[in-house]
């Protein structure tokens, strides 16, 4: 009934929660190297095929260290069917592809104290408009989708296939959606090109003829018999002058995984999305924007388990509120027992503190391997209940002093 009630009230709204969650982010991502990694997956889908209910989402990510600073963007979109056809005569307003620019443009507003910041997205945010209408100050990372015309009346895959290596590096692939660890030579090709504006676009119409950007080719050289050889075709508005620096831009691409993570904690095995069963999208958005938020601060307690040499601890504010650490530091104090292994080795006020707190109320027992983020997730859960009921004890103390 109190969920229903909350689902049901109308000032609970979708766009206050991200943007409450937002500013957080915001303050988190002060002077630092932020990287914006956006893209889409599906919450609901047609039992018809073609439509249903889809998520936006753009989170930052420090490019230094690896950790999620939180939440910058989320938006839904209901598709519905039979609108394919239509698409190179719709204007740019009423596209879905809009998305990938005006997220950009949320991450220019709720970074503006980065030192730099970065967009980055998959092959499905390869449209022209988004690097044509970038907001100052903001550099684009992108996987090619197209093989676009150029202003010189080539075309992009030839052009970059034609050019001679920059130079080898050997890169460790970690397993990942079915394929093994392994560690491989990679070859780089980049160059500086003008991608020409699309010509039978309504969206295209009105923007530069062209826009100009550098390609990053990366190629697995020599793959193992059997393996589909590793190949990115990056274009960004990145400083790129060379094949170290070309190297570099891959490395931030790799970064994108962190929010196909975050999209694996909402689902299946984490809060498990695909279940709900909420008759009205609004219910269903309301709900899943907070596992959304929760989902976030359960991978920025997995990412926190260990301290990254040369890094500072991440603050416990990045994932909590001032009135939790009390509780959390209450709840090491039960949960440290009399050997080394079983003591908090982090500082406390750090998100590694946190973390290892709520590892340990998942199941954890600080002896054998790293706790996962099904563990975290339950650890962060069972700390919510604790929480809860740390709450309403200290509402029925202050009741009685009255």
């Amino acid at each position: 009934m109190r969920l229903r009630r909350f689902l049901e009230n109308p000032s609970v709204d979708v766009d206050e929660m991200v943007a409450s969650a937002a500013v957080r982010t915001s303050v988190a991502t002060a002077d630092r190297h932020v990287l914006a990694i956006q893209d889409t997956t599906s919450v609901r889908s047609d039992p018809q095929g073609g439509g249903g209910l889809s998520l936006h989402a753009m989170i930052a990510v420090d490019a230094d260290d690896g950790a999620l600073l939180g939440l910058i963007e989320a938006r839904y979109l209901e598709r519905g069917q039979g609108r394919r056809d239509q698409r190179k005569a719709m204007a740019y307003a009423a596209k879905e592809s809009r998305r990938w620019q005006e997220a950009a443009q949320a991450a220019a507003l709720m970074c503006g104290g980065a030192r730099r910041v970065t967009v980055i997205a998959d092959r499905e945010s390869d449209v022209y408009e988004a690097f044509a209408l970038a907001p100052e100050g903001v550099e684009m990372l992108v996987r090619s989708a197209q093989d676009r015309s150029l202003d010189d009346d080539g075309r992009l895959f030839a052009t970059i296939d034609a050019l001679p290596e920059a130079a080898r590096q050997r890169l460790a692939l970690p397993a990942r959606g079915g394929r093994k660890p392994r560690e491989t030579m990679m070859a780089v090709r980049l160059a500086r090109v003008d991608l020409a504006r699309p010509r039978t676009r309504r969206a295209s119409e009105g923007l530069p003829k062209s826009v100009s950007v550098t390609v990053v080719d990366v190629r697995e050289v020599d793959p193992p018999s059997g393996e589909t050889p590793l190949h990115w075709r990056l274009i960004t508005t990145c400083p790129v002058s060379n094949a170290e620096d070309a190297f570099a831009v891959a490395d931030l691409y790799r970064r994108r995984w962190a929010i196909e993570q975050l999209f694996r904690a909402m689902k299946t095995q984490g809060f498990d999305i695909e279940a709900l069963r909420q008759a009205q999208d609004l219910h269903r958005q309301k709900l899943v924007t907070l596992l959304l938020i929760a989902a976030v601060i359960v991978q920025q307690l997995v990412h926190a388990r260990d301290l990254v040499p040369g890094c500072a601890p991440r603050p416990i504010l990045d994932a909590f509120m001032p009135e939790d650490i009390p509780l959390l530091e209450s709840c090491c104090a039960e949960l440290e027992g009399k050997t080394e292994r079983q003591k908090n080795p982090h500082p406390r006020r750090s998100l590694q503190y946190a973390s290892w707190v709520c590892a340990r109320l998942g199941g954890w027992t600080g002896y054998y391997g790293k706790p996962g983020p099904i563990v975290m997730l339950r650890g962060w859960q069972q700390f919510q209940d604790i929480k809860l009921g740390w709450t309403m004890a200290n509402i029925q103390a202050a009741i009685r002093d009255l």
